[in-house]
């Protein structure tokens, strides 16, 4: 569900995430830089029925603004649901990729590419020593760019 913990943070699975990585919501999810997850559940099969439709109209409202701003022609939707199909935080969540013609040589690698970076965090996964190479301002300046997207 797309609630603060308190009023200051956001949960993804273990996670804290600051209210200014944030960028859109609705009642029961969140987009967000960097991650982007959804909805705070583990499993796709947990979810009920209002939040699996609320997931996708989300995913399909902040995909739609993030294809026009990047000017992409198209959107990857992944989804990683479980720890055998590389999902390394036990949480709910879309990955959305903007796509421009020719940015793989085969489309279809870009699965591959995915698969790459699953194992890579995998195998060292630490949030914080990932989320390291971008700071809170950063980050924060990303959101509010997407944020107004939405305005």
């Amino acid at each position: 569900m797309a609630q603060a913990m308190g009023t200051e943070f956001y949960k993804f699975g273990p996670y804290k995430i600051h209210p200014g990585e944030v960028f859109h919501s609705t009642d029961l999810s969140y987009a967000m830089v960097n991650l982007r997850p959804l909805v705070p559940v583990k499993r796709f099969p947990d979810l009920t029925v209002d939040e699996i439709s609320d997931l996708w109209v989300t995913a399909r409202n902040v995909g739609a603004q993030i294809e026009r701003h990047h000017k992409a022609s198209s959107l990857t939707f992944a989804i990683q649901d479980g720890p055998q199909a590389g999902q390394t935080v036990p949480h709910v969540h879309i990955h959305i990729l903007p796509r421009k013609a020719g940015d793989f040589e085969k489309n279809d690698e870009i699965y591959d590419a995915i698969d790459e970076k699953e194992k890579e965090m995998k195998n060292e996964f630490d949030l914080d020593k990932e989320r390291k190479d971008r700071s809170p301002e950063e980050m924060a300046r990303e959101a509010d760019e997407y944020r107004a997207l939405f305005s």
